[in-house]
């Protein structure tokens, strides 16, 4: 892999078969997905992201579903970031203060965990590492752009500096905000859901024992996450006005606002670093594709965190785009042509649609404090849990064991 860094950017003159912008987990795994497939892959980043400390850990976290974990394997990034996992083993979720709730173990669907926790940084770290084994992709950061334009068999994309580079396929890894979705008038559906996500490292006073708690209250919901060292990840998504009242808390009250909310389920949380927020808002652009620029992650669709499945929707979308470029290439195929793209979109649609649906419904499920439908909902949470075949199928869904996704490229 070719990579330079700040200060150091040299292009390499040379077209790239395929071109992604975004050097996020999304936009990484793509080039790592392509690591063998001979193509000469280019990854642009705008600038290098920094990690956001708190207790020393990135709290940006993602929980990486098993069968996602088994995609990262299938690209060889897993042995590089294994070992910075959490596993999480089972998943306990309340309905706010009211009792009982619904459990998940990773032994219903026969599997030692349901996922990992997995710190941002690391990831990314060790996608960069993944991405050293071949010697056809190109890392360039930190690249500003200026434009992009449309030929026969390709497009341009022009550099601030004015520099120039072709390609067939221009691959928008670049997130909510996407330039490059911009740039090829895809329009997009925006839902502001008047909420922040609140994230935080934080310790109990007991061992979490690789369970990930979910609490849903009326101003959002609370999920408190496994992280190595007796660690936890908070993800307090909270209306905005809430959000702001917690964000300008001094540490020590927002702790016993946090201690209140949470209860004593691993006793007390002793400490809580640094916090970070970021806006809650869902986004479905109009279309995936268009003729030679493919969107993925949440360039192409945002969803709410509340089941922290985003990174594992983008992760989905690389390995179906990626086996279809392969496909292309090996069949002597344009796997930049709109045919080839669709083929793309059509098959990450139905698992997209399907998820941000289940979270929306999620969503308005546990906002409302209606007296029958707070009754409902402990009906359906005791109908699930008890639910036998069927709720280790959901499981299998959820963690993405039964969705028809390719593993490795083949």
């Amino acid at each position: 892999m070719s990579s330079n860094t700040a200060g150091e950017v040299q292009m390499s003159g040379m077209d790239a078969d395929v071109m992604i912008v975004g050097g996020g987990m999304v936009g990484l795994a793509l080039a790592c997905a392509l690591k063998d497939s001979g193509l000469h892959i280019v990854v642009l980043e705008r600038a290098e992201p920094q990690p956001h400390y708190s207790l020393a850990r990135d709290c940006r976290v993602s929980a990486i579903v098993k069968g996602n974990q088994q995609i990262l394997e299938g690209i060889g990034v897993w042995k590089y970031l294994q070992d910075d996992a959490e596993p999480i083993r089972a998943m306990r979720v309340w309905d706010n203060q009211q009792a009982g709730g619904v459990r998940f173990d990773a032994s219903e669907i026969d599997e030692m965990e349901m996922g990992f926790l997995v710190e941002n940084s690391s990831t990314q770290a060790a996608m960069h590492q993944t991405m050293l084994e071949s010697d056809h992709i190109e890392y360039l950061s930190p690249i500003e752009l200026s434009s992009l334009q449309w030929f026969d068999k390709s497009v341009q994309l022009t550099f601030a500096d004015g520099r120039i580079m072709h390609t067939p396929l221009l691959v928008g890894a670049d997130g909510g905000r996407s330039w490059v979705r911009k740039q090829a008038g895809i329009g997009c559906f925006e839902r502001d859901y008047g909420q922040q996500g609140i994230v935080a490292t934080v310790r109990p006073e007991r061992a979490h024992g690789g369970v990930a708690y979910q609490r849903f209250l009326p101003t959002g919901p609370l999920a408190v996450l496994p992280m190595s060292d007796g660690l936890c990840s908070i993800v307090w998504s909270a209306e905005n006005s809430e959000a702001a009242r917690l964000m300008a808390m001094p540490d020590g009250d927002f702790l016993a606002a946090l201690n209140v909310t949470f209860g004593p389920v691993l006793g007390r949380i002793v400490a809580s670093g640094e916090r970070s927020a970021f806006p809650l808002i869902g986004r479905l652009t109009d279309h995936f594709v268009r003729e030679r620029v493919a969107l993925v992650g949440d360039a192409a669709h945002c969803i709410h965190p509340l089941a922290g499945l985003g990174v594992n929707l983008g992760l989905r979308d690389v390995m179906v785009l990626a086996q279809e470029i392969v496909d292309a290439h090996r069949f002597d195929e344009d796997w930049g042509e709109l045919s080839v793209l669709n083929r793309y979109m059509k098959q990450r649609l139905p698992d997209v649609l399907s998820v941000m649906a289940s979270m929306e419904c999620f969503h308005q499920l546990f906002k409302h404090e209606l007296p029958g439908l707070k009754n409902l909902r402990g009906l359906g949470m005791r109908l699930v849990g008890n639910s036998g075949p069927i709720k280790a199928l959901l499981m299998r869904n959820a963690t993405g064991l039964n969705l028809p996704v390719p593993r490795r490229i083949s």
